[in-house]
C-alpha cells in the first residue's frame, strides 16, 4: 500500500476512535463509528487475496448492521427523552437494542460467530488492530451508557461470552482463532464488571491489550 494512503488511513482510524471517545451526541458518535469502519476496510483488503476480500466484506456487513442498530437506538432515545446526549442515564426501550448493537460490534456472545472467521482471513497485524484498537470506540460508548444499561443483562451476556470463549478456544489449533476466542472470553469478563466497577474493567482491557499485542507481534 502507498505510504501516503496508509498514513491517511491510520490518521483517520486514530481520529475517528478519539472522536467517539470524546463526543456526547448520538449522531456524531454514529458518524465517527462509520468513519472508523470505512478506514479499516482498505487496511484489511490490501493483501488482494480471496480470504482478505471475504473477511473485509463480512466485517463491513457486520459493522454496518451494528451501526444501523446503534443509530436506531439513539434516534429512539432522542425521541423519547428529547435529547441526543449519550450520557443520559434514563433507561428506555431502546436500551436493549443499543446493548445488542455494541455486542455485535465487539463480537461478544451470542453474536460472536463472525469474529473468528474475520481474524482468520486477516494478516497478523490487521488481526491485532481488530482485536485491540477497534474495540476502543464501542467500549467507550458502553462506558458512557453503563449506568442506564440493565446490570443483569450485561452480566448474563458477559458470563456467556466468557464461558463460550474459554470452552471453544480449547478446540482450536490455529493462532488467530485461539486469539479470537481468547478475546471473546476477556471481553466477557470485562462486560460483567463495566457496570459495577469501571476501573476494574479498564484494568482488564489494558491487560488484555498488552497480552494480545505480545501474541500477535
Amino acid at each position: 500500500m502507498n505510504p501516503t494512503v496508509l498514513m491517511l488511513l491510520s490518521t483517520t482510524l486514530t481520529t475517528s476512535t478519539t472522536f467517539v471517545m470524546l463526543c456526547h451526541h448520538w449522531l456524531l458518535a454514529w458518524v465517527a463509528l462509520e468513519l472508523n469502519t470505512l478506514s479499516m476496510l482498505p487496511i484489511m483488503i490490501k493483501q488482494h487475496n480471496p480470504r482478505a476480500t471475504e473477511a473485509a466484506t463480512k466485517y463491513f456487513l457486520i459493522q454496518a448492521t451494528g451501526a444501523a442498530m446503534l443509530l436506531f437506538a439513539g434516534t429512539m432515545t432522542a425521541w423519547q427523552t428529547g435529547q441526543w446526549n449519550i450520557t443520559c442515564n434514563t433507561e428506555t426501550p431502546a436500551t436493549m437494542m443499543f446493548t445488542m448493537a455494541v455486542l455485535l460490534k465487539l463480537g461478544l456472545a451470542p453474536m460472536h460467530l463472525w469474529y473468528p472467521e474475520i481474524l482468520q482471513g486477516s494478516t497478523m497485524m490487521t488481526a491485532l488492530l481488530i482485536s485491540t484498537w477497534q474495540k476502543i470506540a464501542p467500549l467507550s460508548l458502553l462506558y458512557s451508557t453503563a449506568p442506564a444499561l440493565p446490570t443483569k443483562t450485561l452480566m448474563l451476556f458477559g458470563l456467556l461470552s466468557a464461558l463460550l470463549g474459554g470452552l471453544t478456544g480449547l478446540n482450536q489449533t490455529q493462532t488467530r482463532k485461539i486469539m479470537a476466542f481468547s478475546s471473546l472470553a476477556h471481553m466477557g469478563w470485562l462486560l460483567t464488571t463495566i457496570n459495577s466497577n469501571p476501573s476494574l474493567a479498564t484494568l482488564t482491557f489494558i491487560l488484555y491489550t498488552t497480552m494480545t499485542s505480545s501474541m500477535f507481534i
